[in-house]
C-alpha cells in the first residue's frame, strides 16, 4: 500500500496582485514535490491524502478551460475510483473556491473555505487545525506568501498532524513573477526533511525574498548610526567583511563592507542605500546571530516596501 502522509495545506488567491499559491506541511518527505500546483493563468491546486498528482495539472487545465473550482473538483473526483481516499483544494483565478475530502480519509480529515482560500488536512489532531489556518490567513498582515506561512504556523499550533512534522513547501505563481520575469514561478521554496519544517520554510523564504524578489523604491533612506551602526559593523567584521574599528559612525568603511556582503549574497535586487536603510529599520526586530541576523534585519526593513 502506498504511504498516506498526514498533511495540511492552504490554497489561496490574492485579488490585488492575482497571485495564487499553496502552502503545505506534512509528515512526509518532500511534500513540495507532491501536493502544490499553481499557474498564474489558471489558479492553484493542492492534492493530498493518498494524493493523485494528476489532479494538479489536470485541475489547472480545467480551470484554464473556464471551469469553476467546484466544477474542477467534481470532474477530478467523479472519474477516480479512489476518490474516497483523496483530498483536494482548488482556487481559480475567477475567484471560485472549492475542496473535497473523501469519506475514507483518515481522521481527523476536513476542510474550510473563505472568500479567497480553502484550507484542508488529514490525519490531524483536530478540526481546529484547519479552522485556525483560515482564521490566521484572514487576519495576518503582509502579502500572500506571509499570510500563507502564518496559516501553516497557526494550524500547527492548533494541533497539526498526528504523526508529527517533516517537510513543508510554499509555491506561489504570479504573471511574469519568476526569475528575470521569464516565467510565473514567483515563489518556490521547499524544506524536504527537517525537525521544524515550517520554521525552516519561513527562514528560507526570507532569504529567497531578499535575494530574488523586488520591492518598490523607498521615498527616503536612513543611514546607519549610533549603537545599531556599531553592532552591524561588528557583525560584518566577524564575517570577514569589515577590517576597521566598529564605531557609531557607519561611514565609508562600513558601506564598503556592506557592499561586499551584498555582492557575496547576491542581493543585487536592492541598492546599497536601500540595504543600509533596511538594516537601520529592521535590526531591532531581527532574530538570530551573525549572517542570519543581517538577513533577517534586511527582510524586516524591506517589508515596509511593496513588492513589485
Amino acid at each position: 500500500m502506498e504511504p498516506r502522509p498526514a498533511t495540511f495545506s492552504i490554497v489561496a488567491r490574492d485579488p490585488e496582485t492575482d497571485a495564487v499559491g499553496v502552502a503545505v506541511q506534512s509528515k512526509f518527505v518532500s511534500v513540495g514535490a507532491v501536493v502544490p500546483f499553481a499557474s498564474a493563468d489558471a489558479g492553484a491546486v493542492a492534492t493530498q491524502s493518498f494524493a493523485n498528482v494528476a489532479y494538479g495539472p489536470d485541475g489547472l487545465d480545467l480551470l484554464r478551460e473556464g471551469r469553476s473550482a467546484a466544477e474542477v473538483v467534481d470532474e477530478l473526483t467523479d472519474g477516480d475510483d479512489q476518490a474516497p481516499q483523496r483530498q483536494v483544494g482548488v482556487v481559480g483565478q475567477d475567484g471560485s473556491v472549492a475542496a473535497f475530502t473523501g469519506e475514507e480519509c483518515l481522521d481527523y480529515a476536513g476542510d474550510v473555505q473563505g472568500d479567497t482560500y480553502t484550507a484542508q488536512g488529514n490525519i490531524l489532531e483536530n478540526r481546529e487545525t484547519v479552522e485556525a489556518m483560515g482564521e490566521a490567513f484572514e487576519s495576518a498582515d503582509g502579502g500572500l506568501p506571509e499570510r500563507l506561512i502564518e496559516a501553516l504556523h497557526a494550524g500547527n499550533a492548533a494541533g497539526g498532524d498526528k504523526r508529527g512534522e517533516q517537510s513543508a513547501a510554499l509555491y506561489v505563481a504570479k504573471a511574469e513573477g519568476g526569475y528575470a520575469g521569464n516565467n510565473d514561478r514567483w515563489i518556490d521554496v521547499r524544506v524536504d526533511d527537517h525537525e521544524s519544517p515550517i520554521d525552516e520554510l519561513e527562514r528560507a523564504f526570507k532569504v529567497y525574498d531578499v535575494t530574488l524578489l523586488e520591492r518598490e523604491a523607498p521615498d527616503d533612506c536612513r543611514e546607519l548610526s549610533g549603537a545599531t551602526a556599531e553592532t552591524v559593523s561588528e557583525t560584518l567584521a566577524d564575517l570577514g567583511f569589515y577590517d576597521g574599528e566598529p564605531t557609531a559612525d557607519f561611514g565609508e568603511a562600513g558601506r564598503e563592507a556592506l557592499e561586499s556582503f551584498r555582492g557575496m549574497n547576491n542581493f543585487e535586487n536592492h541598492d546599497l542605500s536601500v540595504l543600509e536603510d533596511a538594516l537601520a529599520r529592521g535590526w531591532d526586530d531581527a532574530d538570530g546571530e551573525g549572517e542570519d541576523r543581517l538577513v533577517d534585519a534586511i527582510w524586516h526593513g524591506l517589508s515596509r516596501l511593496d513588492r513589485k
